[in-house]
């Protein structure tokens, strides 16, 4: 199934049959994952006239729909995408409605929003573990393809988590926010049922039931495999978060407004999508829990040099080079616990993944939270490089007791399980 060449590009990557039917679906539905956090914030803070209560319900409402991934990422594995991601999206979408209808006006309580968002967490659609799954059945027999598949689809997210906002900024000009939650709800359906009509899609059953050993008990092999890039995911997120509220300490410090601390968070994202691109264009000869360690410890480099910048112009171009790791650090992730999970566990075992960075950003946030207040920027991001370096440091340890075995693909990376079969 996978369109192969003497070096893949990332057109050939389009070129894969369904590819890009399938891609695009998806797309839509996570550009709902841009939109309903600012939305459902601004919607909730309108209707309470509580920034507090508007806080505690987006807090609920992401803890569970971060923490509650792997689970869901199960259900795929166990039932295929479309019998467990439509009942979903659709659960989802009902929630998220009725999230729009108690916040539409005025006066709204907050336990009840609380509650509701609560529950639409709880049901939100493994779309991106679910592509990535994807990805590597239509690009299984073609390891660089399958490398810029992913690049591909980390670039694509961290672009739908910048225009997502916009989105939103657009909708409140002529509509209540509500609005905008709303439509994140219709995205959602329409992706995802689009998503799981592709034929790529349409092909993947699931594997019917847990894995079990031959005792009878769930099977364990793989889970060694996803540590490392859980962990490096983890160490990412933790840097990742602590940056948001280091930055703009940087610059209230200096004077300058919220306007410059846009630039910088623009900068960060701009850098990522650039790193990641280049990162699936170049044929590394290195194993891919090799370049986990490094692309960890160089973001964790350029964040500790961040906070020696005399000015925000400096500062910028510093988060720029720190940019440049992030998503190649987290495809590098992806593509490591993919090739190591165990079979029927592969849409979990990237949830894993996922989850870590999520959590890690909301401590690194927590954290920097306690210690912008205690310590100077520059302090604060050579705690934040060391994070990462630290967790570069026990990602190349996990690496160096894995030896790469014969045969391994092109990522550098073993298949763990039943050997993948294209048309699957």
């Amino acid at each position: 199934m996978s369109a192969t060449s003497p070096r893949p590009s990332y057109a050939a990557v389009l070129r894969i049959p369904y590819a890009r039917r399938t891609f695009a679906a998806v797309l839509v539905g996570r550009l709902s994952y841009g939109m309903v956090p600012i939305a459902v914030l601004l919607a909730v803070s309108r209707a309470t006239g509580s920034y507090a209560v508007a806080g505690t319900v987006m807090a609920l409402f992401g803890a569970t729909s971060v923490f509650l991934s792997p689970a869901r990422a199960a259900l795929v594995d166990r039932y295929g995408p479309r019998r467990a991601l439509l009942p979903m999206a659709s659960l989802y979408a009902v929630l998220l409605g009725a999230l729009a209808v108690a916040s539409w006006r005025p006066g709204a309580s907050g336990p009840v929003l609380g509650a509701v968002a609560v529950a639409a967490g709880a049901c939100t659609p493994p779309l991106g573990p679910t592509m990535r799954t994807v990805w590597s059945e239509l690009a299984a027999s073609d390891g660089g393809l399958l490398r810029r598949a992913y690049s591909l689809d980390g670039v694509a997210e961290e672009l739908l988590f910048v225009s997502g906002p916009l989105v939103v900024g657009g909708v409140v000009q002529f509509a209540a926010p509500a609005v905008a939650v709303a439509l994140g709800a219709v995205l959602v359906v329409a992706g995802t049922l689009g998503f799981v009509t592709s034929p790529a899609v349409a092909r993947m059953p699931g594997s019917g039931a847990v894995p079990k050993d031959r005792k009878g008990k769930r099977a364990s092999r793989g889970v060694a495999g996803i540590v490392a890039p859980v962990v490096a995911a983890g160490g990412v997120g933790l840097a990742l978060g602590a940056l948001d509220l280091l930055v703009l300490a940087f610059a209230e410090q200096r004077g300058h407004g919220d306007d410059v601390v846009a630039w910088i968070f623009a900068a960060l994202s701009a850098g990522s999508a650039v790193g990641g691109l280049a990162y699936g264009a170049v044929e590394w000869r290195s194993g891919a829990r090799v370049r986990l360690a490094l692309l960890t410890a160089g973001l964790g480099v350029a964040l500790a040099a961040a906070g020696f910048a005399p000015d925000p112009a400096v500062l910028t171009g510093a988060v720029v080079c720190a940019g440049l790791f992030v998503a190649p650090a987290l495809t590098t992730a992806y593509l490591v616990a993919d090739a190591s999970a165990a079979p029927g566990a592969r849409t979990r075992s990237g949830a894993w993944v996922n989850t870590a960075v999520n959590a890690g950003i909301s401590a690194g946030a927590a954290g920097s939270g306690l210690l912008v207040a205690h310590v100077s920027p520059t302090l604060g991001f050579t705690l934040a490089g060391g994070t990462a370096l630290l967790t570069a440091i026990a990602v190349g340890a996990a690496g160096r007791r894995r030896a790469r075995p014969a045969g391994a693909g092109e990522s550098g990376v073993e298949r763990v399980g039943e050997p993948r079969r294209n048309g699957r």
